[in-house]
């Protein structure tokens, strides 16, 4: 399991690399805060009962500081992780026993607390030479520099090769599908995470809003946009791939994957959240054990059938 988080871990870092480029150095500083205390949070718990610190949550601090607004102040990240790990995760007994994944968790957590911060301050990347590289942060502007998402609500196409390589607003790993790609076809190779769960999640998504946008459903883009804007192909790839939240049939990891793309896409169109992932994924982790129990009982009712 190590191995697999530390595969995990290296598909990610393109993403932090990319991070400090469109958003400047403050995303790495971000990025090293909320590890640090996101171990001494499990540490707390795990070394009073004499175990180590699991690799997964580096994992888990990687991908919630990646999900997370370039601007949020520091102290806010640090109360995000701290309650991912500890609610979403040590207070289920610790990895293997939770039942939500803790970087989501955590995420929700600063959602419903911090609303203005999660959702309408964002920073627009800097692009071309040095970038980021050469600077501590970018300029936030909660005006001009809205989502893809939410511009697309608003009636506002996006260039679709901004959504590419990531020149455009959102949070720190979600705003190049270039890179995301990149990592899951190397998540793939490797076999580090259920490329079923993957797939069945972009099948998802991609039927549902073809479907609503062939309809004309107001909010619902196109199927290419839909994959390419916010955190769909971040969630999909890093995320919905978590080994212990998901499902963990082959028949169940179809359908909680293909469940989470498609309610994505209606909370996105019909809700009051421009980003229905986060939202998508915890609700359906709750249905994970109901989901693999209807899975094997009818596995064992076909093996009894003479």
């Amino acid at each position: 399991m190590q191995k697999v988080m530390l595969r995990v871990c290296y598909a990610l870092f393109p993403l932090v690399f990319a991070s400090v480029y469109l958003f400047g150095w403050r995303s790495l500083v971000l990025v090293l805060v909320v590890l640090a205390f996101g171990i001494a949070t499990e540490a707390l718990f795990t070394l009073r009962q004499g175990k180590p610190i699991t690799s997964a949550v580096f994992v888990t601090s990687l991908i919630f500081s990646l999900s997370l607004p370039p601007m949020i102040p520091f102290w806010m990240a640090v109360v995000g992780i701290v309650a991912g790990v500890g609610l979403g995760k040590m207070v289920f007994g610790g990895f293997g026993q939770n039942v939500f994944n803790p970087a989501m968790v955590g995420r929700c957590f600063l959602y419903v607390t911090f609303p203005i911060e999660m959702t309408n301050q964002w920073a627009g990347p800097v692009w071309g030479g040095a970038a980021g590289f050469g600077r501590w942060s970018v300029a936030l502007d909660a005006v001009t520099q809205a989502t893809p998402l939410v511009e697309w609500r608003k009636g506002i196409s996006v260039p679709m090769e901004q959504l590419f390589l990531g020149n455009t607003a959102g949070s720190l790993g979600e705003t190049s599908a270039l890179l995301i790609l990149l990592g899951g076809a190397y998540l793939m190779y490797t076999k580090a995470a259920p490329w079923r769960l993957a797939v069945s999640c972009l099948i998802g998504g991609i039927l549902l809003s073809s479907v609503l946008h062939g309809f004309g459903a107001t909010g619902v883009p196109s199927a290419l946009a839909t994959l390419l804007s916010g955190s769909f192909l971040f969630g999909s790839v890093f995320v919905v791939t978590e080994p212990v939240s998901g499902a963990k049939t082959q028949y169940g990891q179809w359908i909680y994957g293909f469940m989470v793309g498609g309610l994505t896409v209606v909370l996105r169109g019909f809700s009051n959240f421009p980003e229905g992932v986060m939202f998508s994924i915890l609700i359906m982790n709750a249905f994970v054990p109901l989901i693999d129990q209807a899975v094997r009982r009818m596995q064992a009712a076909k093996k009894a059938v003479p």
